[in-house]
């Protein structure tokens, strides 16, 4: 058989849609698997050859688990409100929704050219009211919703209502409520309750819901007119763009993510990801224990400090308070006196994000407030000072400097020229020291510190925290670095919150009947200019009746992607998120496979969205993702010029350095194994067109470097090329043959044509068929089955690209054989069809083989067949290979002694002596000592 791919190819795809091959219906009784990449952005430049190696990694293992019989869920979607397709419709001044549509059907039909199993049948789009509809619902249903800590799981708000109805919030105010709520005490009554104004009792459970509002300090960009999440903000301006970004306060709406953060750490355990990226997300999520507690300011009216510390050892060591610059209790504590230089002072460092300010560790910066605060044991006074190293969504917003003991306090208190005081020290030691750093080690003996003294760092931080619950001054508590997730954002391109204000600014969810609240048109969502979003300018939507405002926030990009898995199980259903009957049969994604890009943000908000449908009781599992797979990255293979400065010469790498010369990135399409090709370059880029070559020879030798793929590189390379060029099989092995999946590789075109010449050796395999042949021989079995057991344990443990070679391998022994029994290239095919389903279609249908490839069982090995018929042992006299043996594979050892003394060829080295002895390892080597 010849190999003609774009012709194969074609025929095959079409055959498989026209077929429905890849539409899922559930099989009760019969084993799933639920595989699912992770949600695309569908970007207006399309793929690049790096982005499809998980999606043939998941396909790979789609095919592989139909072949065995299971019922196997592959879908696809796309991830399609957010930032980007606005900025994108703002430039180009058309809607988002066009050129959304448009991205998403190119990126549709670079998948089908690539042979993709999805079910297009369940595709979902989060820019798709039929989709966010149901985002909206759970919107709804995080509103109308609590966390109660004592039952460790959500409730709905009404059964707050009726708690506070009956009792007021005494036994829950201690775990639930923090802070005075319009001037009330934290305390109330239900009598209290009852006698509360509708917009009290409405503020006060919005201190309870899971999805509230709270006023907070956001990084605000003007220039994209939105709010921006910190890994969204890079040295004060904007990631995308580079705009200036400064930290407002504003009114947003919030996820309490915090509630689930012990469930989120815990339940890591109950997943099947790797150590790293379990790591990841305990680190970001930042479970710590300590005790929270309260230093009393000085003169001042019932106020006091709350810190939240991990080392209440060292609480005699505190020679300072410090306030976040967003703690708004340094306006209350802070005299006149020292009040504009405060003020100044946070004005300067709020336009900062949080992640610059811990980033920067070297710049130290801070003012005094004039106020102090007694210590809670030793009674001195402690001044209180505001910093920018302290973050205000962690914690209190204020920590306790023990500059002896902490890194960022001993440098803060060098600067300002504050104590430092030593209190625990290293065994041996009996008294402080003058330090010339913080001594941070949790070992050694308390000094200079009251009724601790003598003891060791594991005693104090014990008997500190019981001594401050005895005198009321403090409690043991655990605490997260886990921030509630910023759920709202400025723009236009999102889903509409379901929430409208009545007159006097109470929020109100709509009735469900009502959703989905559909994104109105626009023709000018451009950003206003002010911290709102661009759908404040249609008035008449935003006051649909008297007294009536809806919000004109719209949700964050991850609204709809942190439970779109949940969808594709059920994705046409009018009347729920997903059926009972879909949930029970998929349960949960059985593999994930995507970026570690998302290791942390994606992963947590899904996780979360899943606990609290799973405190509902709408969902099975309590974790949604139950194996994780990430795949490295494909690197892109860079080419470079050398243009002389000035002039429009370009010389040859080699002789670069004996001129003055910028090095330029040249587009790889001009490019062959480093070498320019000049005329190409002179067309591909206008002012080369007349340019001079220095070249080495006859030649001009590009520079090279391995980096990221990307357009503003010019190392992009286009999947349609490659496949245009070779073939979507070709590019689907090249792929996984590169390396480990979990790690990055450069793309090399020299490569692919290795993978290409193996596939035309694979459909040459026809030729040796023998229809009439009764039987395999035992050959082509060994062969078969080899095969079948190395590349089945490969799949298993997600190594591809051994399973290309041992498919590599399997065709060189077939193509060795004078001829081939039809069954035997079959069982071959099937192994093949999970990496080149085309080709082992088409081979397939060529041995007359009964329906698709794609629906035929996975081949078992027989163990007598996987079996050595013969071992090759080197003989070695001394450790030393003098020659080798050929004998059974089942010789055993006294025999193979034997064989290899009495050989012809050991004679000359064993002179007529007896060896001192014989060592023999099965399988490996015969040793003769002399």
């Amino acid at each position: 058989m010849e190999y003609r791919p774009q012709e194969i190819e074609s025929r095959w795809q079409k055959y498989w849609e026209e077929q429905g091959m890849y539409s899922t219906q559930e099989k009760p009784g019969q084993p799933k698997f639920y595989v699912l990449d992770m949600f695309p952005y569908p970007s207006g430049a399309g793929l690049h050859v790096g982005h499809p190696l998980g999606y043939i990694a998941s396909d790979i293992m789609a095919r592989y688990y139909r072949h065995k019989g299971f019922c196997v869920l592959h879908p696809m979607g796309f991830d399609s409100f957010g930032l980007p397709a606005e900025q994108y419709a703002i430039q180009t001044g058309r809607h988002p929704s066009e050129t959304t549509r448009e991205n998403i059907e190119r990126f549709i039909r670079q998948l089908k050219l690539l042979g993709m199993s999805y079910d297009w049948d369940r595709m979902v789009i989060t820019s798709d009211p039929s989709y966010y509809r149901w985002t909206q619902w759970l919107f709804i249903q995080l509103f109308n919703h609590w966390y109660d800590r004592r039952a460790q799981k959500a409730r709905p708000i009404s059964d707050l209502v009726e708690i506070f109805s009956r009792q007021g919030n005494q036994g829950y105010h201690e775990q639930l409520l923090t802070g005075n709520v319009e001037g009330l005490e934290p305390i109330f009554s239900a009598s209290d309750w009852t006698g509360f104004s509708e917009k009290t009792r409405a503020n006060i459970l919005m201190h309870y819901r899971l999805a509230y509002q709270s006023f907070a300090y956001v990084n605000w960009c003007e220039a994209l007119g939105t709010v921006l999440a910190n890994d969204e903000v890079k040295d004060g301006v904007s990631e995308r763009g580079g705009y200036p970004v400064e930290r407002r306060l504003m009114r947003q709406w919030f996820l309490r993510i915090t509630e689930y953060a012990d469930r989120l750490h815990k339940d890591l355990d109950d997943v099947d990801w790797s150590d790293s990226m379990k790591e990841m997300q305990r680190h970001w999520i930042g479970k710590s224990e300590g005790l929270l507690l309260r230093f009393p300011i000085q003169n001042g009216p019932h106020q006091e400090i709350e810190v939240f510390t991990t080392r209440p050892d060292t609480v005699f060591g505190v020679t300072f308070l410090t306030l976040a610059p967003e703690n708004e209790l340094w306006r209350r504590i802070t005299p006149a006196s020292h009040r504009q230089n405060v003020e100044e002072y946070c004005a300067s460092v709020l336009h900062k994000s949080e992640r610059e300010r811990q980033a920067d560790v070297r710049h130290v910066s801070g003012v005094f407030t004039g106020a102090y605060a007694r210590h809670p044991f030793s009674g001195e006074n402690i001044p209180v000072w505001v910093s920018e190293y302290v973050l205000g969504g962690y914690g209190t917003g204020a920590v306790m400097g023990v500059p002896a003991h902490d890194s960022r306090d001993f440098r803060f208190a060098r600067h300002f020229n504050l104590p430092v005081l030593q209190v625990v020290v290293p065994p041996g030691q009996t008294t402080g020291r003058d330090l010339s750093e913080a001594y941070e080690e949790k070992s050694g003996y308390l000094v200079q510190s009251g009724f601790i003294n003598g003891l060791s760092v594991a005693e104090a931080m014990e008997a500190v925290i019981q001594e401050a619950e005895a005198k009321g001054i403090g409690r043991r508590q655990v605490n997260y670095r886990l921030r509630d997730a910023n759920f709202s954002r400025q723009r236009y391109w999102g889903e509409p919150f379901p929430v409208v204000y009545d007159s006097q600014g109470i929020a109100h969810t709509l009735p469900p009947a009502e959703l989905p609240l559909e994104l109105p048109p626009m023709e000018d969502f451009r950003p206003t200019g002010k911290p709102e979003s661009p759908l404040a300018k249609l008035k008449d939507w935003v006051h649909p009746a008297p007294g009536i405002t809806r919000e004109t926030d719209t949700m964050p990009g991850f609204a709809g992607s942190s439970w779109y898995f949940f969808r594709y199980m059920d994705p046409h259903n009018p009347h729920a998120f997903a059926s009972r009957e879909a949930l029970d049969y998929w349960q949960q994604v059985d593999l994930y496979i995507g970026g570690t890009e998302h290791a942390v943000g994606h992963l947590l908000y899904a996780r979360f969205f899943t606990k609290f449908l799973y405190d509902l009781g709408l969902v099975p599992c309590h974790e949604p993702f139950r194996k994780l797979l990430n795949q490295g990255m494909i690197q892109g293979r860079s080419n470079f010029v050398f243009r002389l400065k000035g002039e429009n010469t370009y010389v040859s790498k080699n002789l670069a350095p004996q001129y003055d010369t910028v090095r330029l990135n040249v587009d790889i399409r001009c490019v062959k194994d480093d070498i320019l090709d000049v005329e190409a370059f002179r067309r591909s880029v206008p002012d080369a067109a007349h340019a001079h070559f220095i070249l080495e020879g006859d030649r001009y030798v590009c520079d090279w470097e391995i980096e990221k793929m990307s357009k503003s590189k010019l190392n992009v390379v286009n999947p349609d090329d490659v496949v245009a060029q070779y073939s979507a099989d070709t590019l689907r092995m090249y792929e996984m043959f590169l390396g480990p999946i979990d790690q990055s590789k450069p793309w090399s075109t020299s490569g692919i044509e290795g993978v290409f010449r193996f596939l035309r050796r694979v459909a040459a395999l026809t030729d040796l068929v023998d229809f009439q042949k009764a039987a395999p021989e035992d050959a082509e079995l060994r062969i078969l089955h080899k095969t079948i057991k190395t590349v089945t344990k490969d799949l298993e443990n997600f190594s591809f690209n051994t399973c290309v070679s041992h498919l590599m391998i399997g065709q060189n022994g077939f193509s060795d054989l004078k001829s081939i029994h039809p069954d035997t290239l079959a069982q071959y095919v099937v192994l093949l069809s999970p990496f080149a389903p085309h080709l082992a279609e088409e081979i397939w249908h060529f041995l007359g083989c009964e329906g698709s490839v794609t629906q035929a069982s996975w081949p078992l090995y027989k163990e007598e067949f996987t079996k050595e018929a013969s071992i090759i042992y080197p003989v070695s006299f001394n450790g030393k290979t003098r020659f080798t043996l050929e004998v059974a594979a089942d010789t055993q050892p006294s025999e193979l002694e034997t064989k290899a003394l009495n050989d012809p060829r050991a004679q000359r080295w064993l002179e007529g002596r007896q060896p001192k002895k014989v060592i023999v390892v099965p399988g490996r080597i015969v040793n003769i000592v002399m």
